[in-house]
């Protein structure tokens, strides 16, 4: 690919999941040989889509999408396929290509090593660890060798290590990268410019420059929309107000109440239409059980795994109200698996307080049953909850009327989030364990999220791999897997 030429170009394309549920409209824009971009937007603002038909996994309604003659295009996803997940490492890789490749095992040694993951050839891709398997899928991609690399949310369960190590390739890298992520860090750390997908316009817009400096002018020019409107809106209601006075008085009076009306139509006109999908979830509350005394949870034994093995360690960890433990340790060594074990009794080092509500908020969402709509999830959550409640705690999420009416399975990763988080309001959990809450969480939101979190008055096990996350969280005490 020749060096700064126009790999990827889009003509006035327009694309919808049928007639209610548009995602972009008349979008143009181009990317050149080499750039590194970062695509941004609200959560459901559709930049999965935006991969699919970079891919031609979907079809434009209209439009024209160029991608240069021989350029070829991997995709790193955000989870892996559960259809993939009982596959061997070998039979994972293999199936990155349409065709045999009869070298394969180099290739795979090779991609390996470039995202810093020791995996046996006949290892179960099940059986890693979420941070490990966001390493197969990036090297399931870059085993392709692609002309154009696009990564959703490369950096969700990757650890400090990991994510300084991808954060190092991309930026030594020729190739030309698009990336979904709400990682800011790791953003700004090679990004050349910004596609902004707009929830309200459909629209997509172009900025140049690196992602701190693009979001400083996209909160600046909202800034500058919302005093415009207001400037604006302050105008049209001292015009009306002279309007309604003139207009009794009859005469020329009358005549000049009707040219004001034409003015109050032009400003009317003029009021930008601000960026709708700028919202944020709003505070919320996650209420504790509030009968429980004592000690909620106890820790004797973990499980901890070295060398793909696990070995029994000896803790001592307990959990009263009001108690917050941050899990932490490196990819791989056992912190999902300790919390699953926890969550469903199995531990074998642990007691749990009678009758405590848990409330498990998993990182692959394997918790929510993808086949019910989200009103009837959040219905499943606490069944006595009457039908107002359970709608105004979805719509402090941003889960509107459309939503609720949709099927978990079909809503997006952040999406599926917000659906998580409204269920532990509807819970009043006793005991809370979450596990990599962010993960594909608009930046608006993790504030908000945060201080709930620090204010939850029950016990609490958090695993998260955010610094500046954790950093806005009340933590009691820390149990890390690796001393």
């Amino acid at each position: 690919m020749s060096g700064n030429s126009v790999i990827l170009r889009f003509e006035e394309v327009s694309f919808e999941y049928g007639h209610s549920k548009p995602i972009l409209r008349d979008v143009s824009f181009t990317v050149r040989t080499g750039t590194k971009v970062t695509v941004m937007g609200q959560n459901g603002a559709g930049k999965s889509t935006l991969f699919g038909l970079i891919t031609r996994e979907h079809k434009p309604e209209s439009g024209k999408i160029h991608v240069t003659q021989g350029a070829s295009i991997a995709v790193a996803r955000q989870v892996v396929k559960r259809s993939e997940l009982d596959l061997t490492v070998r039979a994972f890789f293999e199936r990155c290509f349409q065709e045999k490749v009869y070298d394969i095992e180099p290739k795979i040694a090779r991609v390996l090593d470039v995202v810093h993951l020791n995996a046996p050839l006949d290892r179960i891709v099940r059986s890693f660890s979420g941070g490990q398997q966001a390493r197969l899928l990036l090297a399931g991609a870059l085993i392709q060798d692609p002309d154009i690399l696009l990564l959703d949310e490369p950096t969700n369960n990757l650890d400090r290590e990991g994510i300084a190590h991808l954060s190092k390739f991309l930026i030594e890298s020729q190739k030309t990268c698009i990336t979904i992520s709400h990682d800011a860090d790791f953003l700004n750390s090679f990004t050349d410019g910004v596609l902004y997908l707009d929830l309200h316009t459909l629209a997509i817009e172009q900025y140049a420059g690196n992602y701190f400096n693009v979001l400083r002018d996209i909160t600046a020019r909202v800034e500058r929309e919302n005093r415009k409107n207001a400037q604006l809106a302050k105008k049209i209601q001292e015009n009306k107000d002279k309007v309604n006075y003139f207009a009794q008085k009859g005469g020329n009076m009358r005549k000049l109440a009707a040219h004001m009306r034409v003015e109050i139509g032009e400003m009317e006109e003029e009021k930008v239409d601000v960026r709708r999908e700028d919202k944020t979830i709003r505070s919320f509350t996650i209420p504790t059980q509030e009968e429980l005394s004592g000690n909620i949870l106890t820790l004797t034994t973990v499980l901890v795994i070295n060398g793909h093995k696990p070995k029994e360690k000896k803790v001592n960890v307990a959990l009263r109200k009001n108690m917050h433990l941050l899990l932490s340790g490196q990819n791989g060594i056992g912190k999902s698996t300790l919390l699953e074990s926890i969550a469903n009794g199995t531990s074998k080092g642990m007691k749990l307080g009678s009758d405590v509500r848990v409330g498990y908020y998993r990182q692959d969402f394997s918790m929510l049953n993808f086949e019910h709509t989200v009103y009837n999830e959040l219905k499943a959550a606490l069944p006595r909850e009457d039908e107002e409640k359970i709608r105004a705690t979805a719509a402090g999420f941003l889960l509107n009327a459309t939503v609720m009416k949709t099927k978990i399975g079909d809503l997006s990763e952040g999406q599926k989030g917000l659906v998580a988080l409204a269920r532990l309001v509807l819970l009043r959990p006793g005991l809370l364990i979450l596990d990599e809450p962010t993960n594909h969480i608009n930046f608006r939101h993790i504030p908000v999220i945060a201080k709930a979190l620090g204010e939850y008055k029950g016990a609490m096990i958090l695993v998260s791999h955010v610094p500046e996350f954790i950093r806005q969280i009340r933590i009691d005490e820390v149990l890390d897997l690796e001393k």
